[in-house]
């Protein structure tokens, strides 16, 4: 049964009527959060494959796979805490410090691996550089996104 959100939609068939739930206020397009999941995979995926490929010892795999976590959580550990904190929810000033100094020092900790990485020739430094940019910026929208459409459903 419809409702006031819901607009009924013709499908070319008799008697047949489908229903298409209408997008919430402040609520993401459904592209918008394919694109951003689509680039968080695209990133990992690619920084993975390309970390399985490299001919670097072990240890140093494990360095820029450990990186790449620690990254991604303290990407979406800051955006949590700054949008927390520009909705009113109370956050305390150690975390929300503390979410800024890891994201920092995850960055740093791949600019100053690629930088000392004497195995990598720079093409793969610059490979490696972009597709952690891209899977710390898509894994921000993903969370971001999920976060919207959360609110979006509570107040409708």
């Amino acid at each position: 049964m419809a409702n006031e959100h819901d607009v009924v939609v013709e499908t070319g068939k008799p008697n047949e009527k489908k229903i298409k739930e209408e997008r919430k206020d402040g609520e993401p397009t459904p592209a918008f959060i394919g694109a951003s999941w689509a680039a968080l995979l695209v990133g990992v995926t690619a920084y993975l494959i390309g970390l399985f490929n490299a001919t670097m010892q072990l240890n140093e795999k494990g360095y820029y796979f450990a990186v790449l976590v620690f990254g991604l959580y303290a990407a979406v550990s800051l955006q949590k805490a700054v949008r927390d904190k520009e909705e009113g929810i109370p956050v305390t000033t150690i975390y929300y410090g503390i979410s800024w100094l890891a994201l920092i020092i995850s960055i740093s900790l791949m600019a100053i691996g690629l930088y000392n990485a004497g195995s990598i020739v720079l093409s793969e430094k610059g490979f490696y550089a972009m597709s952690f940019v891209l899977s710390l910026f898509a894994a921000i929208t993903v969370q971001k996104n999920i976060r919207d459409t959360q609110r979006a459903r509570e107040r409708a």
